[in-house]
């Protein structure tokens, strides 16, 4: 098997999974588990950088403007995470799976709205399709999926940030992590000052787990920043929906969630949505792809 899927699929799993991993600290406020992830992360990819020698990075923190990017980046990842850890310690793993399912439409709208990127006439069914499953819920639920929304509405922000930003991912994210590191790790001494803090005092376990928290984020973002290098666009499109795929299949049968006829129609036609959305893509960049070989071919017998 090609290296590269193996690196996606790797990190896809890793992100996955990582309800059964937020559930084993669910005695610990989701607060506190957000802080030790950015401190923990911050640490750890500050060794990596340091460990491969590229100290330019140094030399970023000193542009204010890239540094303004990445504040902003920050502040959005950290939401996200925020979100994240509090929906799935809170019951809520299939509604936290439904924002990343959604999230690549949304991703796609933002780039019609904020680059100015066209649409081709089918990719407007998947987003009218999703749009319909949202409101479908909301209608038959009594309530706006909010969590979902949200999930998808930072990431897809996040990644509309990221999209323009200078530097590659790793760079990136250590200095995103670093703008909000000051923050996080304030609020864990004032946490721990007031006898609040689950760092050490909530048992052995869950200390080494939520020193973990920073191998556990790094580790599959380094494992997706490789991989998708290496693999076409294509293929990754298609297997970033294993992720959130995992987690819904663990809210649904580890977890025991409720997943009723209301929620399955919902599901059902932002699925479908999903669906429509990758074959279109497949076969549009088969159209393209062909395309640019035949004209190669015509260039090439043209050729004295």
């Amino acid at each position: 098997m090609n290296k590269g899927i193996l690196y996606a699929v790797a990190a896809y799993v890793l992100w996955g999974v990582l309800p059964i991993y937020f559930k084993a600290m669910v005695n610990v406020p989701s607060t506190q588990i957000l802080a030790h992830r950015i401190v923990w992360s911050s640490v750890v990819l500050t060794i990596v950088i340091l460990l491969r020698r590229e100290f330019a990075l140094l030399r970023n923190l000193a542009n204010r403007r890239v540094l303004l990017v990445y504040s902003g980046a920050g502040v959005l990842l950290a939401a996200n995470w925020g979100i994240y850890v509090w929906a799935v310690n809170s019951g809520h793993v299939l509604e936290s799976s439904l924002g990343y399912f959604i999230n690549p439409l949304v991703s796609v709208l933002f780039g019609v709205v904020f680059v100015r990127e066209k649409l081709r006439p089918l990719q407007w069914l998947p987003v009218g399709l999703a749009a319909l499953g949202v409101a479908y819920l909301t209608f038959s639920l009594g309530q706006l999926p909010w969590i979902s929304l949200a999930l998808a509405l930072t990431f897809g922000l996040y990644g509309l940030i990221k999209k323009m930003a200078p530097l590659n991912s790793l760079h990136g994210l250590t200095i995103e992590t670093a703008t909000v590191f000051l923050p996080a790790l304030a609020f864990l001494l004032v946490q721990d000052a007031r006898g609040a803090g689950s760092f050490i005092h909530a048992g052995g376990v869950t200390s080494i787990l939520l020193l973990l928290a920073g191998p556990v984020t790094v580790t599959p973002l380094i494992l997706y920043a490789s991989g998708v290098r290496l693999i076409p666009l294509t293929t990754a499109g298609i297997l970033q929906y294993l992720s959130p795929s995992l987690q819904f299949l663990i809210g649904l049968f580890i977890y025991r969630e409720p997943f009723d006829t209301s929620r399955l129609i919902g599901f059902s036609i932002i699925w479908l949505a999903l669906i429509i959305f990758a074959v279109e893509g497949f076969l549009a960049q088969r159209r393209a792809k062909t395309a640019a070989n035949f004209h190669r071919q015509v260039e090439e017998q043209a050729a004295p």
